[in-house]
């Protein structure tokens, strides 16, 4: 099952930049306004109590209300450990007012967002025979107590991946968190040594979309999962080790997640609503403030919503993993499932790690045999043996899209399969699924573009096939009087198709609202990965579904995020004192962007080779990030310039960096900070119009604590780029550091097209590569004009007429 793209309320923010150190006045509410959720973000709560924030957070929106008893009501979360703020209930003259008071960092309205919805650890190489074998050689200890906190839709406590285990130690000493009481869930028999803690947030999504229905089971207000969604990320990230797993007896095996002797905190934030899971701001950002006063080490969200992308500190996400960087917590977010277009990248803030969903070499083949006694292998994930009459969609539908609304009767497909095309109407597999269903078919062979062909589990049988191979199908159909065709039951096969792939629904860079970053930084399996389900949830969570299983396949950058957060729990539990820019690093200079044939990764969804927009650094190796050589760590004052970047005053960045720190806050006149300049494991170029340096500085954490790294450049095609010293030679001093420039030089007229290089250093063992991506601008505006009269449409720049200007 797909996860849906996520999908946002219109947003409308207040005072981005608002710290204009005025004195709120008294506004009274207008009764015909509409109110709305609203987050008010005041950076940190500056050494004060809980209860002594929470008291300055009332007297604060008292200055909006009439009447104290008003701001009461009005308010629903106070953010008091993790950081400073409140959500309340306000209008849009009451957030305008609040976002120019002093000490306001921003005020903005809380969106809804939604989540983004095995073999995949062997097929990294993290096998768990290989696993013991590094435990004793790494002090590898599975993750043991590494916290990982997840925010999602909950959890199916007595699922085999979450259960209690003998070998687990006591609850670390550190964890101050909880399981809390709720429908259909008993902390007593829910919680154990595995599953630590679990909470829940309801005050922000039912302020927004009205009460949840939890009639008959149609959601639990408790950390109890309805959707799925939650138990399957959080068992891939963490859950305990399940022999014999499977779903309806494919991808039999042992399920696991990354880090299996980790243990879990799961805090609910998304809910059933319109058959996904949706989340709200509020409930997401008072599940952070939880989070980081609980004592988690990992924190895994795999939701989000598609651009338009808000200022960074103006949504959920991004507050709170600032926040978390800040106390060494690591924060993984799903990229998103709205590619492959261009720039559609969610969750862009350098003190994130973003993961895209890549393809593993897992197939479930599907013999299809036609009347005439042709084979077609197509991809499903049936379980039975069907022989019907086979039809094309226009003797089902009006216009022949598969289309619901086009369906000519309530019988009209009774007793067949019926072939749709997905390019016609452009409908999915899903949609098309529903439609024959409610025409009493029996099935659906589903064509699609090749690069869009999956193998995704639908309500309603569907066999998953390319348009070449389902125009073979249509011409038999045509050329039959009474076509019919048997379908065999899928298959399970290992190691016969080129992998990872980029897969055709992750979203791609580059950041909209912050070029200078690269994203995603990653990509990890995120495509037909089985893992733990709610028996109670069918694998659809379609209503008409009633099927059960407790392992389901599902696919989406939700699966591909959790399967970092536990390798970023491994890499927590051998080296606890790593900061998260240390952890990503590790990730990035050590990822692969080559499939298991050696061949460069495909982008599904294109047909063209994928680069640094489709995966960032690559495909994640779990074990080449736990010993990376060299990492590029950023510190707090790192971040500092980089907020400068953005536009942020020194006062506002003292509000929002830990209290009692001596942390230099002051930015560089004349604009000298910026964004290219931080300390990050990418090098992005979005405007290079003239020469540009850049310095990179890198720490020595590999065993050989005397080594000596040399760099091998390729430059990006249209560009120079050329690194000084060319040699890095460290002290036996351990984390000894060593800096670099590297200089970029435009070296053809262009228009503005990207082109990707890198920089890789190595001391003969270890490979750490940094991508590095220009994009040249410095063709003049005459030139532009001249190539667009001459039709110059060639995608390298290569024409006449820039040979000549050159």
């Amino acid at each position: 099952m797909h996860s849906s793209s996520p999908i946002c309320l219109i947003f409308q923010g207040y005072g981005m930049m608002g710290f204009l150190g005025g004195v709120a006045v008294v506004v009274a509410p207008n009764p015909h306004s509409h109110f709305q959720v609203h987050i008010v973000y005041l950076g940190h709560n500056n050494g004060l109590s809980p209860s002594l924030t929470s008291r300055s957070h009332l007297q604060l929106l008292s200055r909006v209300f009439m009447k104290p008893d008003e701001a009461k009501q009005a308010i629903l979360y106070s953010y008091s450990c993790g950081f400073s703020g409140f959500a309340a209930l306000l209008n849009s003259t009451q957030a305008s007012t609040l976002s120019e008071t002093e000490g306001v960092i921003s005020v903005f309205r809380s969106r809804i967002l939604e989540v983004h919805t095995t073999r995949s650890w062997d097929f990294m190489g993290l096998n768990l025979h290989m696993q013991m074998e590094q435990s004793s050689q790494m002090h590898l200890k599975f993750g043991d107590d590494v916290i990982v906190g997840v925010l999602d839709t909950g959890v199916w406590p007595e699922s085999e991946s979450f259960r209690d285990d003998p070998h687990y130690g006591p609850i670390p000493s550190s964890w101050r968190g909880t399981c809390v009481k709720g429908d259909s869930f008993d902390p007593a028999t829910a919680c154990n040594r595995k599953l630590i803690g679990a909470r829940y947030y309801l005050a922000g999504i039912e302020s927004e979309l009205g009460p949840l229905d939890t009639s008959g089971g149609a959601e639990y207000r408790s950390p109890r999962d309805r959707v799925g969604h939650g138990t399957h990320t959080a068992s891939t990230a963490v859950g305990s080790v399940a022999p014999n797993a499977s779903y309806f007896g494919l991808g039999r095996g042992a399920a696991r997640g990354g880090a299996p002797r980790a243990r879990l905190a799961v805090y609910k934030v998304c809910w059933y609503k319109d058959l996904t899971g949706r989340c709200s701001d509020a409930d997401i950002l008072a599940a952070f403030d939880d989070a980081l006063c609980d004592g988690v080490h990992v924190v895994s969200a795999s939701l989000g919503s598609s651009p338009p992308l808000m200022p960074l500190f103006a949504t959920s996400t991004e507050v709170g993993a600032f926040h978390a960087m800040q106390r060494g917590v690591v924060t993984v977010f799903s990229a998103g499932n709205d590619g492959p277009d261009a720039s559609m990248v969610q969750n862009v803030s350098p003190w994130g790690l973003t993961v895209a969903a890549s393809t593993i070499d897992r197939r479930f083949p599907t013999v299809i045999t036609l009347g005439n006694n042709a084979s077609i292998v197509g991809e499903s994930f049936l379980v039975k043996d069907m022989k019907k009459r086979l039809v094309e969609s226009s003797s089902v539908f009006t216009d022949g899209t598969c289309a619901f609304e086009q369906l000519i009767n309530r019988t009209a497909a009774t007793g067949k399969i019926v072939l749709c095309f997905g390019t016609m109407g452009m409908v999915s597999s899903e949609g098309a699924a529903l439609a024959v269903y409610a025409g009493n078919g029996d099935g659906v062979i589903f064509a699609n573009t090749i690069s869009r062909k999956s193998s995704q589990d639908n309500f309603w049988p569907t066999v998953h096939v390319d348009l070449h191979q389902g125009t073979q199908i249509l011409y038999y159909i045509r050329a039959s009087r009474n076509a019919m065709v048997h379908i065999s039951p899928s298959k399970t096969v290992v190691g016969k198709t080129p992998a990872p792939t980029v897969a055709y629904f992750s979203s791609r860079g580059p950041s909209s609202i912050t070029p200078n970053i690269l994203k995603p930084d990653v990509t990890a399996p995120g495509v037909n990965i089985l893992a733990a389900w709610p028996p109670k949830s069918s694998p659809t969570v379609l209503p008409l579904d009633k099927r059960s299983t407790n392992w389901n396949f599902d696919s989406g950058t939700s699966m591909s995020c959790p399967h970092v957060s536990g390798i970023a729990a491994l890499i927590k539990s051998v080296h606890p004192t790593w900061s998260p820019a240390a952890v990503k690093s590790a990730l990035m200079t050590t990822a692969y962007m080559y499939d298991d044939t050696s061949d460069v990764m495909l982008a599904g969804g294109t047909l063209k080779a994928a680069d640094a927009f489709d995966v960032g650094a690559g495909h994640v190796h779990p074990l080449r990030a736990l010993d990376p050589g060299l990492v590029y760590d950023a510190g707090a004052r790192d971040h500092v310039l980089f907020l400068c970047s953005l536009g942020y005053t020194a006062a506002q960045i003292r509000q929002m960096v830990l209290p009692g720190s001596s942390l230099d806050t002051s930015c560089p006149g004349g604009g000298a900070a910026h964004a290219a300049d931080l300390n990050y494991p990418a090098i992005v170029l979005p405007d290079l119009s003239a020469p540009v340096t850049v310095k990179r500085t890198v720490t020595n954490v590999g065993a050989n604590r005397g080594a000596v790294y040399r760099a091998t450049v390729v430059s990006p095609q249209g560009a120079r780029a050329e690194v000084w010293p060319p040699e890095l030679a460290f002290s036996p001093h351990h984390g000894d550091t060593a800096s670099y420039y590297v200089s970029v030089t435009p070296a053809k007229p262009s228009r503005g097209r990207f082109d990707f290089g890198e920089i890789v250093w190595s001391d003969g063992f270890h490979r750490v590569r940094t991508p590095l991506v220009v994009r040249v601008t410095n063709l003049p505006d005459d030139g532009v004009r001249a190539a667009a009269a001459t039709g110059d449409h060639d995608s390298h720049g290569t024409t006449d007429y820039l040979q000549a200007a050159a």
